[in-house]
């Protein structure tokens, strides 16, 4: 019987019409059909049709007519017959095509992710997750060798110290262990993971394959490029991976330099010259522009000079150019030549033992095939609107191609990245959803943290004088709060910037013990158009650092409203 109903299926596809149904199942009339089996199950695999059925026969169904029967079909193609081989296919395995492939999964869609690489992409394998190892070791580390904190506490310890190698297999552990983790989700779900490198050959079509192999042609209803980023290193800078090296290299921590230069003050620069100090290194920092940290905010960014930089054994030069980087060689140090940023005037040779280069990530677009898409990248970032779909050379949507994280430039951060994967699962689903990219949140991990979401007291007073708003900054200090007390924690400050007007949070930075936790409350509320008038009546347990935003929030005016007095304000009366 379930013979006769394939090669049915199989010559006369007209034979049966969908009716409404469930994303995992379709009604199907067989005209003129009698089935006396509970149960046929059957497959189908052409050129056209790729779907495995299990008919079931249906108690409950209505007679359509005269001679035909409703059946219920379970179709493993997720509910429709459709002329491709998937219905997403994502093109790169890291945090943000792992993401969109989960929430794929979950709309019902069939799923396939192409890495050439190692799942997990640079975050996993070379970035956030082993850099939060070695930097909870620089925290110990921290803690262990600060006699003053811990006489404070009236903890006495020995002479601290560590072992490189543990050290360094921690983070590798780690990163290994993360790797597994992802690829079982997608294994356990379903997600097919196809080995090489993706590259498109059309519109709705990928080949991948691996050097020395045969290529494979895949085709897929949606297309997402997840592709990232790798580390970007200027002209003049020569790598040896040993002495002038990235951050890629600076993970395995095969050795630990007495005298490190890093070039770039920003996220990924002051995290490692929080772990080299904290190991023993002396650091120098080469930043191009005129302060530090030039992408936190300005206040903030004063801070943490004066609580990371200032006590430590760094020393900086600011407005200068690495113009040219020579690896040691021959008993040699490494050798940096300075120029000034603006006249490209010499300005001074450092000889250091070591080199990090810390000068961002750029885009990993190249031999995507965009050009057979007539995809034209800017600055090697691919193109996209709103909705993360990608745009042609002529600024037009490419019909079902999206591009999420690193390779777009939006935002360059793993979380980012898989918050537009789940934003363009969305559309895909028929629920086009915008995401919000002033909501996502940043962080430091650096000991105090740093974190951030929305804008920058410049950039919202910039936005202010525009639009005619009046812009308004609170503040308060972790040395108001009884829980960063108790840790005898209390360097730190939070700042909130709003609209006077409305109450709208328009951005939120905290620099203090555990701000990388902290921050998803102001960022939540950013997402969800909470006003200030509102949150400020959310209660916090106490004692907790959470305090620190209760407390920000409440003293905020907003309108004609009188602001409720905070401890900060008590302590100073």
């Amino acid at each position: 019987m379930s013979g006769s109903v394939a090669a049915m299926l199989a010559s006369s596809p007209a034979l049966w019409t969908p009716a409404s149904c469930s994303s995992r199942q379709v009604y199907l009339s067989f005209a003129g059909l009698r089935l006396n089996s509970a149960v046929l199950r059957f497959s189908r695999s052409t050129s056209s049709y790729n779907v495995r059925f299990s008919v079931v026969e249906k108690q409950c169904c209505q007679r359509s007519g005269k001679g035909s029967r409703k059946v219920c079909v379970e179709a493993s193609s997720n509910g429709t017959p459709q002329p491709f081989d998937y219905d997403v296919i994502i093109i790169g395995a890291g945090v943000g095509g792992h993401g969109a492939a989960l929430h794929a999964v979950e709309q019902g869609l069939k799923t396939a992710i192409i890495e050439g690489d190692t799942v997990g992409g640079t975050c996993v394998n070379r970035g956030c997750v082993p850099s939060k190892a070695l930097l909870a070791v620089s925290g110990r580390m921290r803690e262990l060798k600060d006699e003053h904190h811990l006489k404070a506490l009236g903890i006495q310890v020995a002479a601290a110290g560590y072992d490189r190698q543990a050290v360094a297999d921690h983070a590798n552990n780690l990163a290994s262990k993360i790797r597994g983790n992802l690829t079982n989700s997608m294994n356990a779900l379903g997600v097919d993971i196809l080995n090489g490198t993706g590259t498109l050959v059309g519109p709705q079509k990928v080949k991948y394959g691996k050097i020395g192999y045969p290529d494979k042609t895949v085709t897929g209803k949606n297309v997402i490029i997840a592709t990232g980023s790798i580390p970007f290193v200027p002209p003049g800078i020569e790598i040896d991976g040993k002495t002038v090296f990235t951050s890629d290299h600076a993970l395995k921590l095969e050795w630990i330099p007495d005298w490190i230069a890093i070039v770039g003050s920003g996220y990924i620069g002051l995290e490692f010259s929080d772990v080299y100090t904290a190991l023993g290194s002396e650091v120098t920092f080469v930043e191009a522009l005129d302060q530090l940290m030039p992408g936190f905010d300005p206040e903030i960014g004063k801070l943490a000079q004066r609580v990371l930089i200032n006590p430590r054994k760094i020393d900086y030069h600011t407005g200068v150019l690495a113009k040219k980087i020579t690896p040691a060689k021959n008993g040699r140090p490494v050798t940096i030549e300075l120029v000034d940023t603006k006249t490209k005037e010499p300005k001074d040779v450092l000889e250091v033992d070591a080199a990090l280069i810390a000068t961002g990530r750029a885009p990993f677009t190249k031999g995507l095939g965009l050009e057979n898409v007539k995809v034209v990248t800017q600055r090697g970032f691919i193109p996209v609107d709103e909705h993360m779909q990608v745009l042609d050379g002529d600024g037009n949507k490419v019909p079902h191609l999206f591009c999420i994280g690193d390779a777009n430039g939006k935002m360059m951060l793993a979380h980012a990245a898989s918050a537009q994967g789940i934003s363009v699962i969305e559309q895909i689903a028929g629920r086009p959803k915008v995401l919000n990219h002033l909501s996502i949140p940043a962080a430091c991990f650096t000991h105090p943290e740093i974190s951030m979401t929305g804008l920058t007291e410049p950039q919202a007073r910039t936005k202010g004088e525009e639009e005619g708003f009046v812009v308004k900054v609170t503040k308060t200090s972790f040395k108001a709060n009884t829980k960063a007390l108790a840790e005898n924690e209390g360097e730190g400050l939070a700042k909130l910037i709003y609209r006077e007007d409305t109450g709208e949070i328009m951005g939120v930075h905290i620099l203090g013990l555990h701000a990388a936790d902290l921050i998803h409350e102001a960022s939540n509320a950013i997402a969800l158009g909470t006003r200030i008038q509102d949150i400020k009546f959310a209660v916090h347990a106490h004692p907790t650092l959470s305090e620190v935003l209760d407390e920000l929030f409440k003293s905020a005016k907003v309108g004609n409203h009188a602001p409720v007095a905070t401890k900060a304000e008590a302590i100073a009366a």
